[in-house]
């Protein structure tokens, strides 16, 4: 790489610091060019007022290696506070990073990544010198005018999609919303897109199919960035531990998956005309992770979770849409990642994440097709406590043992999210994955959000009294009574976190209260029935449901007007 490019691309770093603009910034390595002994790749990955995360990939064109340092000084004032998959130390404005005792092996022609969280204020430049044990990279003895130009810095894809885009508005989700008193309040946010079914590739019953939005995202984009939301949820055998969302493609349809629903979306997508969309698709909600929590020999298991773990075909059917869709160069694939609430515990954490990267390189699927996580979809869990941690005690016990938080090892999706990006990392995924939390639902707002912590009578006092989410049990997860609407959408609100989302429209039902018919393959799950007295999976409580709430996807005026009364932040 030139001289004259490197500083080009520290210039545009620099413009990204002043703005406040979490951008990608990166140094590629040249394309065969011999002479480069060594190549570093520098993103920043996320940037906020006061801090960013960035990730290194070194490529070594030397001799091999068994161990490694890189060595870089920083122009501003940036300083590395934490980081990970190698060990990082800084003096003054010169940074070393050197090999842990898992990856000090560096081939010929082989890369290393690892990344960091570190502060700075006012510009946040790239560096613009870079060595791999001494030796400079990126630098082939050129730099004059005469050199070829370097490939596209950034290629079709960027680390955040997020970063500097709008993001698609649903008419269809906004009209129902604008017809409710109050929702013009909230009408004109982005929502997900959700392809539930076959027939909504091309329309249900006449309505919006996936060109249609495609086509209205073109309009809404103008001559900016925009980002389409879909939701991808249609797997054989699909929610296989509940029955509100049960599906229409039956447990051992994996060809019916492949040919008649992911292969034609995979068209639409591949579509030249949509090339300027950055397309975000969240991948089968509500699968994976019930292979690990709902299967034989776990208390909580189901007869269909079992057969979906002999037959791998939800591993399968995500693996073929990572594939198939990861193809498609403006698409991002986020996986469902459940919710603290759901795998925050010791023997579901690091599981979950190796079955995802099981299917993440199954059916020629590999991590690569992997943008990041989606945690909290159509959930309730608390974006962050205010008024207890993990850490905090009362009377000598531990808030692990309140029978809220019951041995969790969190206690809110911030903290979670964080978590499990991290394990994701360490367990192969790219240090440049990000994560997707769902806000659509999570405010807990209103007259009954506490105000300060729980007194400091014991520990299930302390934290009943204090805690945000108000379910009666973190397992509840249908039409939860005293919701509120969360955080707004948002780009790079926090380290490691792409956005903020909702992807799960407000207003629009868990799943019918009592058994309504109906040809959508949706069942009645007892879960939604608020005289529902629990199971092992919400601790046998009652379910905390709302009454009289129609067929899941419907619109649930009710959950609506309650959603924005309870919103926190408020709505003004």
């Amino acid at each position: 790489m030139s001289r004259t490019r490197t500083a080009m691309l520290a210039a545009l770093a620099l413009v990204a610091g002043a703005s406040g603009t979490a951008l990608a910034a990166t140094v590629p390595a040249d394309v065969g060019t011999a002479a480069v002994p060594c190549t570093v790749d520098y993103k920043v990955q996320n940037q906020w007022d006061t801090g960013f995360t960035a990730a290194v990939t070194v490529t070594n064109s030397g001799a091999a290696k068994s161990n490694w340092s890189v060595k870089w000084s920083y122009a501003g004032n940036q300083k590395v506070t934490s980081g990970w998959n190698a060990k990082i130390s800084q003096s003054g404005a010169a940074v070393t990073a050197t090999n842990e005792t898992y990856n000090g092996t560096l081939s010929t022609g082989g890369s290393v990544s690892f990344g960091f969280q570190g502060t700075y204020s006012g510009t946040n430049a790239v560096p613009a010198t870079f060595t791999l044990d001494g030796v400079t990279c990126n630098v082939d003895g050129g730099g004059g005018p005469t050199d070829p130009p370097d490939p596209d810095p950034t290629g079709p894809k960027v680390d955040n999609p997020y970063s500097g885009a709008k993001v698609y508005v649903n008419p269809l989700w906004s009209a129902n919303a604008a017809a409710e008193p109050g929702g013009s309040r909230i009408s004109n946010q982005p929502t997900g897109v959700w392809l539930d079914r076959i027939a909504a590739i091309n329309g249900v019953s006449g309505g919006m199919g996936m060109r249609d939005h495609l086509d209205e995202a073109l309009t809404q984009k103008g001559s900016g960035e925009l980002v389409v939301q879909l939701v991808i949820y249609n797997l054989p055998g699909r929610d296989c531990s509940a029955l509100a969302s049960n599906g229409e493609i039956g447990p051992t349809e994996i060809d019916k998956y492949k040919t008649q629903y992911i292969d034609p979306i995979a068209a639409i997508l591949a579509d030249p005309k949509y090339a300027s969309l950055r397309i975000v698709t969240t991948v089968e909600l509500d699968s994976l992770p019930n292979l690990v929590t709902n299967v034989t020999p776990r208390p909580t298991a189901t007869p269909n979770c079992d057969t979906m773990k002999a037959n791998g075909n939800y591993t399968k059917g995500v693996g073929y849409a990572l594939n198939k869709l990861g193809d498609v160069p403006n698409v991002y694939n986020y996986v469902d990642a459940g919710h603290h609430g759901w795998l925050g515990w010791d023997d579901n954490f690091s599981a979950t994440v190796q079955t995802i990267k099981q299917a993440a390189t199954a059916e020629g699927a590999t991590v690569g097709d992997v943008a990041g996580f989606i945690t909290n979809t159509a959930n309730y869990s608390a974006l962050k406590e205010q008024y207890y941690t993990i850490s905090d005690s009362v009377n000598g016990k531990s808030v692990r043992e309140s029978k809220w938080v019951d041995w969790n090892r969190y206690v809110d999706e911030l903290s979670y999210a964080q978590a499990f990006r991290q394990e994701a990392v360490n367990q192969g995924f790219s240090s440049g994955v990000g994560m997707l939390i769902d806000t659509s639902r999570n405010g807990w707002g209103g007259t009954a959000r506490p105000t300060a912590p729980g007194a400091m009578t014991d520990v299930d006092t302390y934290v009943n009294g204090g805690r945000l989410d108000r379910r009666i049990h973190v397992g509840n997860w249908c039409n939860q009574s005293g919701a509120g609407l969360g955080e707004r959408p948002q780009a790079s609100p926090a380290a490691g976190i792409d956005a903020y989302v909702w992807m799960k429209p407000p207003g629009e039902s868990d799943g019918s209260s009592s058994a309504i018919p109906n040809d959508e393959g949706k069942g009645f799950d007892r879960m939604c029935d608020p005289t529902y007295t629990g199971n092992p999976r919400n601790g046998n409580s009652m379910s905390g449901a709302l009454p009289n709430s129609p067929l899941s996807g419907h619109w649930f005026s009710a959950q609506f007007q309650q959603l924005m009364q309870n919103a926190y932040p408020p709505l003004s």
